[in-house]
């Protein structure tokens, strides 16, 4: 399939020589006569390089290169400038996000170099997003892991909401990660190459709460010295996470559904609004439908915001993520301690597992940090999860009440399968002992 390329340019001769010369060369070519067709064109035609002009009517290049780069698929785009200098033009272009610029009358054999490099760009990334979306179904994108049927879930929600503008509420108890789920459909999203602002409502004053979203104007209020961007500005864009949705206070509910309602905010002290161009992600580790019934979280509110739900699970009910989280923890806490820790030998991962984790991923974390400080060599051990936890938590797999727990297999049937190998082959020999396990138990 040849590579497409959009010309955006207000002169019609000119867009349509550049398409004529675009077409000769093998590429697919499309058409716009500003930004703002260039944008709804888009929608339709997946270019993999562009060409545009600085100076058009309604949408100019500078602003339709800030809009476009705003996309995680942004296309590389190649700016035609007609400035005095090319001193100038690097400044104003390609601080604009451009991959590169031509000054006009235009050298056409330059024009096919740079679009052949465009196109090539375009067609890596393509790859690169489609092994990120790779990595989702095999249990890992960034932060976010798990192979439990429970997360496979969550990630196929994340896959389906994430090329969306649509809002999304994540619900889950403190510790479950929704920051980070929040991040991943932020990373997957054609919004990625913008910002992303996390608030924590329940952290922020009920006198500062408006302020914080909203940003103000000098002399808004006392010890308002200075002119002050909102959360909403600063995210325009990219994505605005709402943490904790439920602490905002009643006021600022209303003032927010405003702004959902027609994307634009108006600085306290302010006079004028702007628009602004947020995709809103709350969480709370509330049950949603009953905040609202005692009045913490307006019910129209509450709709705006539950376009879309993902419920993330507690880590009580998908221990067999466990060995997983442990292992995709260690390179970042080995970076900030110093160390050298490989892995969870099998008698400590009995003892995590046996867990009921009421901090969730949070909680697990620490304990994992603190056990990488305990362990007498390059392997955690039980001696370490003794010194980490308190006797009452460490527990033992097979000494759960009946019926209480999944029967976990013992320490000496899985060592041999957890404590050699890579991660991958860990991990099946785990659930292939676990599974083992449970067939004998109910024989």
């Amino acid at each position: 399939m040849p590579a497409r390329v959009l010309i955006v340019d207000d002169e019609e001769n000119q867009r349509q020589g550049l398409a004529a010369m675009a077409a000769a060369w093998g590429f697919q070519a499309e058409t716009a006569a500003d930004g703002q067709e260039a944008l709804e064109k888009l929608e339709s035609f997946p270019a993999d390089a562009i060409v545009t002009d600085m100076m058009m009517p309604r949408m100019d290049g500078a602003e339709f290169l800030r809009r476009l780069n705003a996309r995680a698929d942004a296309p590389p785009a190649i700016v035609l400038t007609a400035f005095g200098g090319i001193e100038n033009a690097v400044t104003t272009v390609l601080d604009l996000g451009a991959f590169w610029f031509l000054e006009k009358p235009i050298n056409a054999a330059a024009l096919r170099l740079l679009l052949e490099r465009a196109a090539t760009q375009s067609r890596l990334a393509g790859e690169a997003r489609g092994l990120k979306r790779q990595l989702i179904a095999q249990g890992m994108a960034g932060d976010l892991v798990g192979r439990s049927k429970a997360m496979r879930e969550v990630f196929s929600l994340v896959e389906q909401v994430a090329p969306s503008r649509a809002n999304v509420l994540v619900t889950g108890e403190s510790g479950v990660g929704k920051e980070i789920v929040a991040r991943a459909i932020h990373s997957l999203s054609p919004r990625a190459g913008g910002p992303f602002v996390a608030v924590n409502c329940a952290a922020i004053p009920e006198s500062l709460m408006e302020s914080e979203l909203f940003g103000h104007e000098k002399g808004a209020f006392t010890g308002a010295v200075e002119r002050r961007a909102g959360c909403f500005e600063l995210a325009n864009g990219g994505t605005l996470l709402l943490d904790e949705i439920g602490d905002m206070p009643a006021a600022t509910q209303a003032k927010l559904l405003r702004v959902l309602e027609d994307s634009r905010v108006r600085r306290l002290g302010g006079r004028s609004e702007m628009q602004v161009d947020v995709r809103v992600i709350a969480a709370t580790n509330r049950v949603p439908e009953e905040a609202v019934r005692k009045g913490q979280l307006r019910e129209d509110l509450y709709y705006r915001l539950n376009v879309f739900h993902i419920q993330i699970p507690p880590l009580r009910q998908r221990k067999e993520d466990i060995p997983l989280l442990a292992d995709a923890l260690l390179p970042g806490l080995n970076a900030k301690h110093g160390c050298r820790v490989t892995g969870v030998d099998a008698a400590a991962l009995d003892m995590l597992m046996a867990r009921d984790w009421p901090g969730n991923v949070r909680e697990l974390r620490n304990v994992v940090e603190r056990l990488m400080l305990l362990a007498p060599g390059d392997t955690m051990d039980a001696s370490a999860v003794r010194l980490a936890l308190p006797a009452a938590a460490v527990g033992v797999p097979l000494a759960a009440p009946s019926g209480v727990g999944v029967g976990l297999p013992t320490g000496p049937q899985i060592s041999r399968s957890t404590t050699a190998g890579p991660l991958a082959a860990r991990v099946e020999a785990f659930e292939r002992a676990t599974i083992l396990a449970e067939l004998e138990r109910h024989r």
